[in-house]
């Protein structure tokens, strides 16, 4: 078999050739054939797509496929699935398998030709992004947007450098069942509760079982209920959580941690620190605003700043981003630093293309859907804040619904949860009666009487709603919120029989 293979790349060009080493393929099946354990030593992941040759990918993913059965692999065993094969038969028929064992040079260096396989079909895959980002410039009709096709070359070139195939192709069922069973594995290693990225709350850990990779999260409410602080909780308790696994030695993909970018629309990155310093050093916000804090205050904060300096948490504070750049400088965060969560603050300060600025609703689909299509992309849970339009205030009861997803239905459709936040004492402050003094009869005395007991019992309760979930039931999880330093936690066991008892 000759070494490369040709190729025409253009009807008017020379005819040249594809990188590909067909020998080295050969030799590195032989290798596998001959010791099984050499794929278990691999650091490359070698999938039969690498393969240049299609006989050679057939066998290389029939021996998967044994190994994953735990049999043992050999030409004998390999023999039944390849009588029938017409293109091996080209090749001198089953027979051939017994010649890649022949000599047995591949066991010299099973990893030096794993990784020449894998490189040569990564450039392979380059030649062909590159033969169709010119096939696209050169069209210069009125309906091709120069934009998109950046963006679309920028999507093929992550896929490239991520080892993906560009031509998409469906996995088959056992591939997507490995999958599967090592979310369930990580779920119960990790006690029964997460198989995704870990929150930080075990109340919200509990009803969702973590943040899935892939999956598009909407945390919508009303101004003031807390939604960029839980967010920045959410997105310091991933990082924070990573950090120490990776200290202890636990792998990043074994972790429930996840490195994260934040993408703050609204807020400056040294306000979104300043929250996370709050947090962690219990110093309120405005204190840390206004400089009014002590010695020992300082000295806390100073300790606090220390332990969060290696934080693997990334804060992008950049306004007007379009749903194009957004995806462009995630890729680019996950391709420097792995991160494995993406949060957005706010939907609605994104801006799509500009065919869909003339339709506020059209525009909304489209950021929404591209949110989606990250989310599947990077293979990364995204958290995506959102707005709820002004018809919660016009009700008695102000629990959100999902008909107040402002702007556009599709921000349902889209997502794989939505999140409500709800703080009961936020509303209970703006009806406040007037203080009574000593001459207001009695029942001036009772209904101020009623409002404070009743702030009591609400004061620090907030409610996440699961209006959405296509992991499991909806539903509310109650937590607690510290407004001086913008903190959610779990409720304690009294706190929340006491809750529950106040419905």
């Amino acid at each position: 078999m000759s070494q490369t293979a040709a190729i025409a790349l253009a009807p008017e060009a020379e005819a040249r050739t594809l990188p590909a080493n067909v020998e080295a393929e050969a030799a590195f099946l032989g290798a596998v054939l001959i010791d099984n354990r050499v794929i278990e030593e691999l650091q490359t992941q070698l999938s039969p797509t690498h393969f240049y040759e299609p006989v050679h990918a057939r066998i290389y993913e029939r021996i998967l496929q044994l190994l994953d059965r735990k049999a043992v692999v050999t030409p004998v065993t390999l023999r039944p699935y390849f009588e029938s094969d017409e293109a091996l038969k080209a090749l001198g028929g089953v027979s051939y398998l017994a010649r890649l064992t022949a000599d047995g040079q591949g066991l010299l260096a099973p990893r030096e030709l794993a990784d020449q396989i894998y490189d040569l079909a990564l450039l392979r895959e380059l030649i062909s992004v590159g033969r169709n980002l010119v096939a696209e410039a050169m069209d210069t009709s009125e309906s091709v947007e120069p934009m998109e096709q950046v963006e679309r070359a920028e999507a093929a070139l992550y896929k490239v450098a991520e080892g993906a195939s560009t031509t998409n192709e469906a996995k088959s069922f056992a591939s997507a069942t490995r999958a599967a069973i090592g979310a369930i594995e990580k779920a119960f290693n990790s006690g029964g509760h997460i198989s995704g990225k870990t929150t930080g709350l075990n109340s919200v850990n509990a009803k969702i079982g973590g943040l899935h990779d892939s999956d598009l999260i909407i945390l919508a409410g009303r101004p003031g209920m807390g939604k960029t602080s839980l967010v920045t909780n959410i997105a310091f308790n991933a990082s924070d959580r990573l950090q120490r696994d990776l200290a202890d030695g636990i792998p990043v993909e074994k972790s429930v941690g996840a490195a994260t970018a934040f993408f703050s629309l609204e807020m400056s990155a040294d306000q979104l620190a300043t929250r996370i310093l709050a947090e962690q050093s219990g110093i309120s916000s405005e204190a840390l605003r206004m400089g009014k804090i002590s010695r020992e205050d300082f000295q806390q904060l100073s300790f606090a700043s220390q332990r969060l300096a290696e934080l693997p948490l990334f804060i992008d504070d950049t306004p007007g981003l379009t749903i194009a750049g957004l995806r462009t400088r995630a890729r680019r965060l996950k391709r420097r630093h792995n991160i494995g969560l993406v949060i957005i603050d706010y939907l609605q300060l994104l801006q799509g293309s500009g065919r869909a600025n003339d339709n506020r609703v059209n525009e909304i689909s489209e950021i929404s859907r591209g949110l989606k299509t990250l989310a599947k992309e990077l293979q990364v849970p995204v958290i995506a804040l959102s707005q709820l339009s002004r018809a919660v205030e016009s009700r008695e009861d102000k629990r959100p619904m999902l008909s107040d997803l402002r702007e556009s239905g599709s921000i349902e459709q889209d997502a794989d949860m939505v999140w409500f936040v709800f703080r009961e004492d936020y509303y209970a402050k703006g009806v406040e009666p007037r203080e009574p003094g000593d001459n207001d009869p009695p029942d001036v005395h009772a209904k101020w009487n009623e409002w404070r007991e009743h702030m009591e019992r609400i004061t620090g309760l907030s409610e996440l709603i699961i209006a959405k979930q296509r992991h499991g039931a909806t539903g509310k999880v109650r937590l607690r919120f510290e407004a001086r330093i913008t903190k959610f936690s779990d409720l304690a066991d009294d706190d929340m029989r006491a809750a529950f008892e106040s419905d």
